[in-house]
């Protein structure tokens, strides 16, 4: 044999491999963006709802208080993990919504559940209150709110 033809046939043998494993490559590339792309767009739900399972708007309670939060169309998801259409509660009490192109503040009106919580229990002075329900997505950024609720705390006598 010639070397040169040897050498040749080499090449070429190198070559379609390269060429298979580039098509492979390429195949497996774009299965996995049009699954994703798919996927986006199934996780997507329309009209997402947050409200109160309890308490109930204009009941009467002392305090402590247990408050369930209610969700519709929408995930409950941890903070700081990116997922589609999830997010986090945060309760809003006696105070107004937060700037809605900034996070969510931190403070004693404004409740944070980063964790993924779905009830808790506050303590509140005797009088009246307002709560709302605020959903958070993974950045704290605002996503979509419950109408506000009023309730009045009793002082035990």
């Amino acid at each position: 044999f010639n070397t040169s033809i040897i050498h040749w046939m080499v090449i070429k043998s190198n070559s379609i491999k390269v060429l298979k494993n580039v098509s492979y490559s390429f195949a497996l590339m774009l299965s996995f963006l049009i699954s994703s792309t798919v996927f986006a767009e199934d996780c997507k739900t329309s009209s997402p709802k947050v409200y109160f399972i309890s308490p109930q708007d204009g009941v009467s309670l002392t305090s402590p208080i247990k408050v369930i939060f209610g969700i519709e169309n929408f995930n409950i998801s941890p903070a700081g993990i990116d997922k589609c259409n999830a997010g986090h509660h945060h309760l809003i009490i006696d105070a107004e919504i937060p700037d809605l192109s900034m996070p969510i503040p931190s403070s004693k009106n404004y409740i944070h559940f980063g964790g993924g919580q779905t009830q808790t229990e506050i303590e509140l002075s005797p009088g009246k209150h307002t709560l709302r329900l605020l959903m958070g997505n993974y950045a704290h950024m605002p996503q979509f709110y419950s109408d506000q609720i009023e309730i009045e705390i009793q002082e035990i006598k």
